[in-house]
């Protein structure tokens, strides 16, 4: 059977545009993130930042490290009210990794400019298992707080 390479160009790149494609327009793999946001901070070089990652695969994975050009990006959770950095975090198979407000937070340190309200601020999550994954952060108000709870 012969075929034609305009079709398989076609074929090929119409799998490349839906692989692309995903419901919260960041993903890897079973992994996908949502609800991300900043509060505007009220220092000038810090700021926390929440999201969540959640896993649809029937692999656990872990959140190995967080970068931006924005700034310094730390992992940390909060357990009985004290704030402790940790280089590692599970994202266990079929469930969730959630940062919210007193919990597991991202903190930026060493910001190049402060964040502003209606801006964004570019993350990318670094996995043990998982390509990563890049995440453009909105800038809430202060005050924000999100209908998802976290």
């Amino acid at each position: 059977m012969k075929r034609s390479p305009t079709g398989l160009a076609v074929l090929t790149g119409a799998a490349l545009l839906l692989a692309g494609c995903s419901d919260s327009g960041d993903s890897s793999g079973g992994l996908t993130v949502s609800g991300a946001y900043i509060p505007q901070p009220v220092s000038a070089d810090m700021a926390a930042g929440y999201l969540t990652i959640s896993n649809s695969g029937s692999s656990k994975d872990e959140l190995t490290s967080v970068t931006s050009d924005d700034g310094e990006v730390t992992m940390h959770e909060t357990t009985g009210g004290a704030m402790e950095q940790v280089s590692r975090l599970p994202v266990p198979a079929h469930g969730q990794l959630v940062f919210k407000s007193g919990a597991n937070h991202l903190m930026f340190e060493k910001l190049k400019q402060t964040p502003k309200q209606g801006g964004t601020v570019t993350v990318q999550l670094h996995f043990a298992k998982s390509d990563p994954v890049v995440v453009k952060m909105p800038v809430k108000s202060a005050t924000y707080v999100p209908k998802t709870g976290h």
